[in-house]
């Protein structure tokens, strides 16, 4: 998500009661369904999460950007799992993505939203080396958005304060800042192939939603999600150990989705922690799941692909200004 859903004076953890609801009402289809069929079911908690993510627009309607959300990141899934099937095609095309996006953003609204959603989004595609499969959860969120659209077209229209934005960048500022990004997705893309792991796109997919062109936003990020990783996936570890029953799933999984919504406009990127709990929950429903294995897998990854934003969000542009400053005071 952008950074311009929050402002400096937001809370640190927000917490709205009537989110909470809406987001409960987002899980109502999952829940109901958990019980019955746990794969299918956290299929459905997992395809509400970008939209549970989401800042509820203030009127009905904007509220179909909801539509919007749900649709582009399934089709970003697709994408990203067509791209993994030849590993060389797929770095070279999150660079070049990584650069248009950047110049996109410049120019237009919808580049924003492609350069923070769909791109990450691409990235975590490529996980999805089954095609078929990443259609199948496409369809899921796609569902999911409708459905939520729906319901939040139920809920009063509020009021929300403009953000405020920072001046517009240059088309060169952009092409350097498209640059890194780019280099970041490729990276850890490339990374992801040539370690094996497990999930490629959980390295890719962390690089790109921390990536940001202000050092200050990036190392915040940095931060926040990598701590939210971790407390997400323990907490989605230690449930399995406690091999919950599929009613107390459904119960629980519904409550983290009601938490998510509910802090949507908190200042710390705590977002990562809900939506890592869901996942993993998920995953670990495959047979011979091991919850320890899978909670070093996702740190891990998840600490890859941190490091590799870092490189490419602070490290390399504090050494492009070095060497311009050097070259500007040479004789």
């Amino acid at each position: 998500m952008s950074d311009t859903r929050t402002r400096a004076g937001d809370p640190d953890i927000a917490w709205l009661w009537s989110f909470f609801l809406l987001g409960a009402i987002y899980a109502l289809p999952a829940m109901i369904v958990i019980p019955f069929s746990p794969v299918i079911g956290l299929g459905l908690a997992v395809g509400v999460l970008p939209v549970a993510a989401f800042n509820l627009p203030g009127y009905r309607r904007g509220r179909r950007v909801i539509l919007v959300v749900g649709s582009v990141s399934g089709l970003c899934f697709v994408l990203g799992s067509l791209l993994t099937q030849q590993p060389v095609v797929a770095v070279v095309a999150m660079f070049l993505l990584g650069v248009g996006f950047a110049l996109w953003a410049r120019r237009a609204p919808a580049g924003r939203l492609a350069m923070a959603l769909c791109l990450p989004l691409i990235g975590i595609g490529l996980s999805f080396e089954n095609v078929a499969l990443a259609a199948a959860v496409a369809g899921v969120m796609v569902l999911g958005a409708a459905y939520a659209w729906g319901v939040s077209m139920l809920w009063p229209e509020h009021q929300i304060p403009l953000p405020v934005r920072d001046s517009e960048p240059t088309r060169d500022e952009m092409l350097v800042y498209g640059a890194l990004l780019g280099g970041a997705a490729a990276v850890a893309a490339a990374l992801g192939y040539a370690l094996h792991l497990e999930h490629v796109g959980w390295a890719t997919g962390a690089a790109l939603l921390v990536m940001r062109p202000v050092r200050e936003q990036l190392i915040l990020r940095s931060v926040g999600r990598a701590s939210s990783v971790v407390v997400g996936a323990f907490g989605a570890a230690v449930f399995a150990f406690l091999t919950p029953t599929p009613l107390v799933t459904s119960v629980v999984v519904g409550a983290v989705i009601a938490a998510l919504s509910a802090t949507q406009t908190s200042r710390w990127y705590i977002a990562p922690a809900f939506t890592t709990f869901v996942a993993l929950t998920l995953i670990l429903q495959a047979p011979g799941s091991r919850p320890g294995a899978r909670f070093l897998e996702r740190t891990v990854e998840t600490a890859i692909g941190v490091g590799v934003a870092l490189l490419f969000g602070a490290v390399v542009p504090a050494l492009i200004r070095r060497f311009r400053h050097k070259k500007g005071s040479s004789p």
